[in-house]
């Protein structure tokens, strides 16, 4: 949160999403508005967020709350924001990143980068928590999930809706208190991984469906290919 106030953020919320520690007591003395989604989900935390949002706020950050997000990539972030419409932070560009990343972690950021591609023509490098959007665009791609396949819903309708998005290098670290739901045991990166599959193929058919009439579907997923071959 201290982090976050150094770069004159601060409209900041936390989300309690089941805490059992003191996390909350520090988040609201450190300045945070806290609130509580007693749903668990990561989509649902991010979602409950969103809620009643001031009107003149047009831009949304999200982090994680571990200290795992190295917040001093910042400065690169908001400085984009008039180019693009999702920035979106890239662990895997620096040697931090892809140090602390677990190999869980990196296999599953391939499967899934890489279905994107193929399906949507976009070869993302990562999906990471940091990511700054647009507040018209989020509303423009109305996010559905509330579980752990909120990122890679966000990323491939971003795609859908045209979005103007850019990676940036950013650095991680393990997190630095508790232990993470999805990447700190086997049964909870293979559950997380499952939904994130499922979510896939979920979007991709629904996608299917809408694009099948005018003949689209095929033209993108032979040019995705296509790109995957030439990197």
């Amino acid at each position: 949160i201290k982090s976050l106030q150094s770069y004159n953020l601060n409209n900041i919320r936390v989300v309690d999403n089941g805490s059992t520690d003191n996390s909350i007591i520090k988040a609201k003395e450190a300045g945070a508005e806290v609130i509580c989604e007693p749903i668990p989900g990561y989509g649902r935390a991010c979602w409950r967020g969103l809620q009643q949002l001031d009107r003149d706020i047009n831009w949304i950050l999200f982090c994680d709350g571990d200290g795992s997000d190295d917040l001093s990539y910042l400065p690169q972030f908001l400085a984009e924001p008039h180019k693009y419409d999702l920035i979106l932070g890239n662990r895997r560009a620096t040697v931090d990143g892809r140090k602390a990343m677990t190999p869980v972690q990196n296999f599953g950021n391939w499967l899934a980068t890489f279905l994107i591609g193929w399906g949507w023509g976009h070869w993302y490098q990562d999906l990471g928590p940091l990511r700054l959007i647009r507040r018209s665009a989020l509303d423009e791609i109305q996010m559905q999930d509330r579980g752990f396949g909120w990122t890679v819903e966000m990323q491939a309708r971003a795609i859908e809706c045209g979005l103007r998005i850019c990676e940036i290098p950013v650095g991680y670290r393990r997190r630095q208190g508790g232990r993470s739901k999805i990447s700190g045991t086997l049964s909870g990166s293979v559950q997380a991984g499952t939904i994130i599959l499922m979510t896939l193929g979920r979007l991709y058919l629904r996608r299917l469906k809408l694009t099948q009439a005018d003949g689209t579907i095929g033209k993108s997923v032979e040019e995705g290919i296509g790109n995957f071959h030439q990197s």
